[in-house]
C-alpha cells in the first residue's frame, strides 16, 4: 500500500476521506501518548479533522485539537509530542491532505512505511477503557512570538519598510500580516481571509497566480511582495518592480545569510539536486558548503550531514525551491519565518543589494514524457550517455544525473516521482541550447 508521496498523504477528498483519516489515525495513535491535530481552512477539514482525532483516540493516545493554523504553527506545537496536519498544501481546494509530526520534524520515510503497514492490516481499536481523550488549545499567539523572536536577531527592524502579503485566502492569514505588523513594518494584506474555496486565487502561488499582487506592488509604494500557498509553507517574492525573484535566489540569500552569521567550524546548507548553483558559489562565499538529498528529503538530509559531521558540523539552512527550514528555530518548513527573516534583511541592506552578488543565470525545466514501467532502464542509460556526451562535467548520480560544467552552468536529469515523465533541469548562460542538448539525449535514451 502506498499512501505517501514527498509531502505526506496528499489528494482529491474522494481518496483522503474520513474513513482513510481514521485508519491514519489508529495507525499512528499506536506510536505515542500525545498528539497535537490542526487543519487548514479547506472546507473537508472540519470531518477529517474529526475522524483523525476519533482514530487516535481509539488507539489510546490523547489528543489536543488546534483548529485551523498554518502547517509551521501545527509542527510548532508538536515539539515534545506527535502531531498531525490536515492540508493538502498548495493543491486545488478540492483536495486534502495528511501530515505526521514527531517533535516538530515530518515523519520519514521509515515511519511513514510502518505507517502504511499498520493501514493495511488493519489493526483497530485498542481496549475501550484505554481509549485516550481531547482537549482544546490556540499555540498562534505562542507561535507568531517565537518567529519574531527568532527573526529579531537577523537584519534590522522593518518600521521602514512596506510589504505587501497575499495571503492567498490561506493559513498564512492568520501568521504573517501579524508577525510583519508587530515588527513594526507596514504591512498590506491581500486575500487575508481564510476561504477554503481559495477564491481569490489559486492555493498555489506561481507568477500566474500572483498577477494581482504583483501589479499591485509594481502600481504601489510596496518595498517587496509576499505570496504563500494555502498552508503557509512556501513562500514566493516579489520585487518593487512587481517581478517575481526567482526561488534559488531567495534561497541563495538566505543560504549566505545563515552562513556567515554562524559561529561553526563546518556550516552546511541542505538542499536539493535541482537548485541552482548560485546557492553552491554563495556558501563558498561564506565560507561554507552544501550537501544535496533527494526532493521531499529535506529532514533525512539534516539527519545525515549531523551523523556523519563532527562538533564543528553545523545544518544552518536546510531549502528546497519555495520551501524553507530553519533549524536554529526548528526541524519544519517554515514559510512565516522566512517571510519574517526576508522583511529584516531587505530592512538591513534593500533586495537590490542582497541580489547583487548572485549569479543569476537562466533557468529553463522541460517534461519529457516517459512511461513509468520505463524510467528506470532511461535513467540507466543517462548515467552513461549524459557523462560521454559532456566529458568535462562534474557528475553525480545520487537523485538522477547532475551534471556541473566548469562555468558552474548544470543540468538535471530525475524520474517524476508522481507523473510519466522524465524532468530535465538546466542553469546556463546558453540555457536553450544546453536544455535542447539534455532533451534530445533523454529522448534518445527512452527510444532505444
Amino acid at each position: 500500500m502506498d499512501l505517501f508521496g514527498t509531502a505526506g498523504i496528499r489528494g482529491p477528498v474522494t481518496e483522503v476521506t474520513p474513513a482513510l483519516a481514521l485508519a491514519v489515525g489508529r495507525a499512528a495513535g499506536v506510536d505515542g501518548d500525545e498528539f497535537v491535530v490542526g487543519r487548514d481552512g479547506r472546507e473537508t477539514g472540519q470531518a477529517l479533522a474529526a475522524a483523525m482525532t476519533a482514530g487516535l483516540e481509539s488507539a489510546g493516545a490523547n489528543v489536543e485539537r488546534v483548529g485551523p493554523v498554518p502547517t509551521p504553527t501545527l509542527a510548532y506545537a508538536s515539539r515534545g509530542r506527535r502531531g498531525v496536519m490536515l492540508t493538502a498544501s498548495h493543491n486545488p481546494s478540492a483536495d486534502n491532505g495528511i501530515k505526521l509530526f514527531v517533535d516538530g520534524r515530518e515523519y520519514d520515510s521509515d515511519a511513514e512505511t510502518r505507517i502504511e503497514r499498520r493501514v493495511a492490516d488493519d489493526a483497530g481499536q485498542t481496549a475501550w477503557d484505554r481509549w485516550g481523550t481531547t482537549a482544546r488549545a490556540d499555540p498562534l499567539p505562542d507561535y507568531r512570538s517565537a518567529v519574531a523572536d527568532f527573526a529579531a536577531s537577523h537584519g534590522a527592524d522593518p518600521t521602514a519598510l512596506t510589504v505587501a502579503v497575499d495571503c492567498g485566502n490561506g493559513m498564512a492569514s492568520l501568521a504573517t500580516p501579524q508577525v510583519l505588523t508587530d515588527f513594526g513594518a507596514d504591512v498590506i494584506a491581500l486575500n487575508a481571509n481564510v476561504d477554503g474555496h481559495f477564491s481569490a486565487r489559486d492555493s498555489k502561488p506561481t507568477p500566474e497566480t500572483l498577477a494581482d499582487l504583483r501589479e499591485f506592488v509594481a502600481d504601489g509604494d510596496a518595498d517587496i511582495g509576499i505570496g504563500h500557498d494555502g498552508d503557509a509553507d512556501r513562500i514566493v517574492v516579489v520585487d518593487a518592480a512587481g517581478d517575481v525573484v526567482h526561488e534559488d535566489t531567495i534561497l541563495a540569500i538566505l543560504a549566505e545569510h545563515y552562513t556567515r552569521q554562524s559561529d561553526a567550524g563546518d556550516p552546511v546548507v541542505v538542499t536539493t539536486p535541482n537548485a541552482s548553483a548560485r546557492i553552491d558559489e554563495r556558501v563558498r562565499a561564506a565560507g561554507g558548503r552544501t550537501e544535496r538529498v533527494h526532493l521531499g528529503g529535506l529532514h533525512e538530509g539534516i539527519a545525515r550531514v549531523r551523523a556523519d559531521g563532527d562538533d564543528e558540523t553545523a545544518v544552518v539552512f536546510a531549502a528546497e525551491p519555495w520551501k524553507h527550514i530553519h533549524p536554529d528555530f526548528g526541524g519544519w518548513i517554515d514559510a512565516v519565518a522566512s517571510a519574517a527573516v526576508l522583511a529584516r534583511l531587505v530592512a538591513a541592506d534593500g533586495l537590490a543589494a542582497l541580489r547583487e552578488p548572485i549569479t543569476e543565470r537562466p533557468y529553463r525545466k522541460e517534461s519529457v514524457s516517459c512511461p513509468d514501467d520505463s524510467k528506470a532502464a532511461v535513467m540507466d542509460r543517462l548515467q552513461s550517455t549524459l557523462p560521454e556526451q559532456f566529458p568535462e562535467a562534474t557528475v553525480e548520480t545520487e537523485y538522477g544525473v547532475r551534471l556541473t560544467l566548469p562555468d558552474d552552468s548544470w543540468t538535471l536529469v530525475r524520474p517524476s516521482g508522481t507523473e510519466p515523465y522524465v524532468r530535465v533541469y538546466a542553469e546556463s548562460d546558453d540555457v536553450d541550447a544546453l536544455t535542447d542538448t539534455v532533451v534530445d539525449a533523454v529522448d534518445r535514451a527512452i527510444d532505444q
